[in-house]
């Protein structure tokens, strides 16, 4: 790389997608410091979870700083006295105050999972999948006091297949954000980089997800279910019940796969009126359940306290005739 040598760098990022951009930027360079959040008890036994971010800057050596916050007089001292000259942000979890942003010679910058302004706030990923939107991508940022309002460095841009779910988007999106941040850190540090403001029009934000989201409404569009299945896997997972059961849906398939299959199913829904939920048919090939409009193919499904399974082996223990997710 053509940076200079003597760059001081630290990197701020706590969960799993900040990973990638650790590793890439370690193998491109020194870094001084890495910043995560505070070990916190988590789980059943309420042991203390180290964070991936941590995990792995402690395999690699390098030197790891956990503030509660990073609005105190301590957290910008321990900042300056690191005298940093450029501070990359992923997934961090805290907010940087305007005067902590400042600190770093070069400034801080973000690796924003989406295509800025689309998608600012914390859960993109999912929003994306949840919206139905065709593709999404990586923006490098340069962050401000506001939310994800920052002017642009570089984007790089991904197309949502019907394969996806939210493992596989924010996996491939990790990896897009580590490489591309990697391309850009001679130019932002050279300063010859051009800095472009987002857009006014096309804004949205991408609220935290909520586990209470994960419920299905089978009132709704099957579409719109299958979506929300691809999105919250692997979590929250969306989750129906069935004979008083906690009945999670991990996959499904696209309502406008087998579309002869799927307007035959439609056909008899409507001639025979099942609520929504009402399971139509259930063998090897999937579960079709009646929805608002249209029929979902659930194809594989879990028990409260089993392992998933797909329809096929779900069915060997499980009698779904006559049976209506509620």
């Amino acid at each position: 790389m053509n940076t200079k040598p003597s760059l001081r760098l630290g990197v701020a990022g706590t969960p799993e997608f900040a990973v990638p951009a650790l590793d890439a930027i370690a193998r491109a360079r020194p870094i001084s410091a890495v910043f995560t959040q505070p070990d916190r008890p988590a789980g059943r036994g309420q042991a203390l979870h180290v964070s991936p971010v941590k995990r792995r800057a402690l395999e690699l050596g390098l030197t790891v700083h956990q503030p509660l916050t990073l609005k105190t007089p301590e957290a910008a001292e321990l900042l300056r006295s690191l005298q940093l000259d450029l501070l990359v942000v992923v997934a961090y979890g805290l907010i940087l105050p305007a005067a902590v942003l400042k600190i770093p010679t070069l400034g801080c910058i973000n690796i924003h999972a989406s295509l800025l302004p689309r998608w600012r706030g914390a859960a993109p990923v999912q929003r994306a999948l949840l919206a139905g939107d065709s593709s999404t991508g990586i923006t490098i940022m340069r962050m401000e006091a506001g939310l994800d309002t920052g002017p642009m460095l570089a984007s790089r841009a991904t197309q949502i297949t019907a394969l996806d779910t939210g493992k596989s988007l924010h996996d491939r999106l990790a990896r897009m954000g580590a490489d591309l941040m990697v391309e850009t850190l001679p130019a932002i540090v050279s300063g010859s980089l051009h800095e472009e403001p987002q857009p006014e029009d096309g804004i949205t934000y991408a609220q935290k997800i909520n586990k209470a989201e994960a419920r299905i409404d089978w009132t709704q569009e099957a579409v719109s279910i299958w979506r929300q299945v691809r999105a919250f896997n692997p979590w929250p997972v969306a989750e129906t019940r069935c004979n008083g059961q906690q009945l999670r849906i991990w996959e499904a398939q696209s309502p406008h796969e087998n579309s002869a299959r799927v307007a035959a199913s439609t056909g008899r829904a409507r001639a025979g009126r099942p609520a929504p939920g009402s399971v139509l048919m259930a063998g090897a090939a999937g579960i079709e359940v009646a929805c608002g409009k249209g029929v979902l193919r659930v194809m594989r499904l879990q028990l409260a306290g089993r392992k998933p399974l797909q329809a096929g082996d779900f069915l060997k223990g499980q009698r779904l005739d006559g049976a209506r997710f509620e």
